[in-house]
């Protein structure tokens, strides 16, 4: 059965050298699998023609190269396009191309749902139904139209991917070493709400960009947003990225969302003057996309802008990101899989 064999996709070239020794193959045919599976993008082993016939065959009997294409995409109005990919074990994610200019950036996932709750996301309302496997993270990146086109990479679909960090480390460094993708690690950013262990065992084991999911600048009210900051509050974050460098190569960012008459005073910007102050970082404002059921809504565009200017007044570089794919509900926190999320969306799209 294909779906008992191992996926090749997310070995390392390590991890490839042991799989040719087990199989009696010489050692050199780990780099040509590394070149067959992350520069030419094959799709069956038997396509790998510089391997013999008899070790094709070998490695046919126990591996797989992992590789599903997507069973669904919905078109956006502005360009975007959101994938909908089977996973290894049989559940599925959603995956977001959003071309713009020169640039194509992917939004990949890293869980089917996710454990941090956060009031704002609708893929917190999914709550959590499991970590995908490197293969799976990688697979968006391998199997996605379009690949070619591709720029940069975000870590901010479905799933919080500090908490599935092994998965999120092996996928980056097959993107990043020279026998898998090469790309530089300045186009790769990950996304944390900041889970205080791990976010420093990111920093200290990866080189890509970060971006912190922040929201408010004032504990007791990020905590009522997002619960994880009970457990690692957005202080003791900020502490800790106070130890790295993120003032030549590696770039620091903050994700805001603004909420209307929540976190958009000015006594938020200057909480969050004062909690960043020194930090050599940016912040993303975000318009805030409505889900079912939750009392928020967005901030005014007058707002927005006013706020924006007020922080880049005050030495932090600060821009309002573009919304993309609203109306394919692919735009931040509309993300989901649950059957239930999905009939309400295909209610809002037919009324």
């Amino acid at each position: 059965m294909e779906n008992s064999k191992t996926p090749l996709i997310g070995m390392t070239l390590d991890e490839l050298r042991g799989v040719a020794a087990a199989l009696g193959m010489p050692s050199f045919t780990a780099k040509q699998m590394a070149k067959w599976l992350y520069d030419q993008h094959v799709s069956s082993i038997d396509e790998m023609t510089n391997l013999s016939k008899v070790n094709r065959q070998r490695l046919a009997e126990h591996y797989t190269i992992g590789c599903r294409k997507p069973v669904d995409a919905q078109h956006s109005k502005d360009g975007t396009v959101k994938y909908l990919f089977p996973t290894s074990d049989g559940k599925q994610v959603e995956t977001v191309f959003i071309p713009e200019g020169e640039r194509a950036t992917l939004c990949v996932s890293c869980e089917v749902g996710c454990k941090m709750n956060c009031l704002f996301c609708q893929t917190g309302k999914q709550g959590f139904e499991g970590a995908l496997s490197a293969a799976d993270i990688l697979n968006q990146i391998y199997s996605v139209p379009g690949r070619e086109q591709l720029t940069n990479i975000v870590f901010m679909g479905q799933g919080e991917p500090m908490d599935n960090l092994d998965n999120v480390l092996r996928a980056t460094k097959v993107l990043t070493a020279p026998w898998g993708y090469a790309w530089s690690p300045k186009r790769i950013t990950v996304s944390s709400v900041g889970i205080r262990g791990k976010l420093k065992r990111f920093l200290e084991e990866s080189d890509c960009q970060v971006a912190i999911s922040l929201h408010s600048p004032i504990p007791e009210q990020r905590a009522e947003l997002m619960p994880a900051e009970r457990g690692f509050s957005i202080t003791e974050i900020v502490d800790l990225l106070r130890n790295y460098d993120f003032a030549h190569q590696r770039r620091l960012s903050f994700e805001y969302i603004v909420f209307g008459g929540i976190n958009d005073s000015t006594a938020h910007a200057r909480a969050l003057v004062k909690l960043l102050q020194g930090l050599d970082c940016r912040i993303n404002l975000i318009r805030f996309h409505p889900i079912p059921d939750v009392p928020l809504h967005g901030a005014g565009e007058e707002k927005m802008e006013s706020l924006r200017d007020y922080l880049t007044a005050h030495g932090i570089y600060t821009t309002i990101r573009a919304s993309r794919g609203e109306d394919i509900f692919a735009a931040c926190g509309l993300l989901s899989t649950s059957r239930k999320i999905e009939a309400i969306r295909h209610q809002a799209h037919h009324n």
